[in-house]
């Protein structure tokens, strides 16, 4: 009962020492690896052997990245994305990381980032989504939050999302 306090403990302090992550950066601030580390240790994931870059984008930007230029997705829908060619998380230009929410944010594109260094192939788009949404639902759970809670993502549209439709 005392670890996960402790654990709690220690990631509020990292994400109070942690500094805003910069637009049109290519260096991975310390946080990233501290969040590698627990992905490895906590989802089966392989450490990776270099890290994503990041850059800040709008939000149209993020929408046109995941959906194409012509989508008509409002704007904030889409917070993030990683690009698995060119191995970089783009993040809202309105992103902080000063709040669990946020950070569980950076939690689910890393996780896509360890997938792409292992080369792991999944059946679809949508099942590589599987661990990145546990992943960052379990980031949520160690501040009280969760995917519903934080995103209004609930087990429903959580099952649909990461279901191959073929």
């Amino acid at each position: 009962m005392l670890f996960p306090v402790i654990r709690s403990t220690i990631v509020s302090l990292l994400l109070a020492a942690a500094p805003p992550v910069a637009a049109e950066t290519r260096e991975a601030p310390p946080l990233l690896d501290t969040i590698a580390l627990w992905l490895t240790a906590n989802f089966d994931l392989p450490a990776p052997a270099e890290a994503p870059a990041l850059f800040t984008v709008t939000d149209s930007a993020l929408v046109a990245m995941r959906y194409g230029p012509n989508a008509s997705v409002p704007p904030g829908v889409v917070v993030a994305v990683y690009d698995y060619g060119d191995r970089t998380i783009y993040l809202s230009d309105g992103w902080t990381g000063r709040s669990p929410a946020e950070l569980s944010v950076l939690v689910h594109e890393m996780a896509h980032h360890l997938q792409s260094v292992a080369e792991m192939r999944f059946a679809c788009p949508a099942e590589r989504e599987k661990t990145a949404y546990r992943a960052q639902d379990a980031w949520l759970a160690l501040f009280g939050e969760s995917l519903e809670s934080a995103f209004g993502i609930d087990a429903a549209t959580l099952l649909v999302g990461t279901t191959c439709a073929y």
